[in-house]
């Protein structure tokens, strides 16, 4: 739960007020996605992998032309 706390962080401080709304659902073996207005951002489960630090943030500013 450390990464996904850290990651949530991460887009607070950069969205802010400007996040309508943020969910975590705790799930086994640390899985987890990210999506954004339904569309899926970043997938632990297909990579295999923790998202780097940034990553998931760049990603967004992708999505939200910011």
């Amino acid at each position: 739960m450390p990464r996904a706390v850290s990651l949530t962080d991460e887009v607070l401080k950069h969205y802010g007020t400007r996040v309508a709304e943020l969910t975590l659902l705790p799930s086994k073996g640390g899985v987890y996605e990210v999506t954004l207005n339904g569309d899926l951002v970043y997938s632990k489960k297909e990579t295999g992998r923790h998202a780097e630090e940034g990553e998931v943030l760049g990603l967004l500013k992708t999505r939200t032309g910011d």
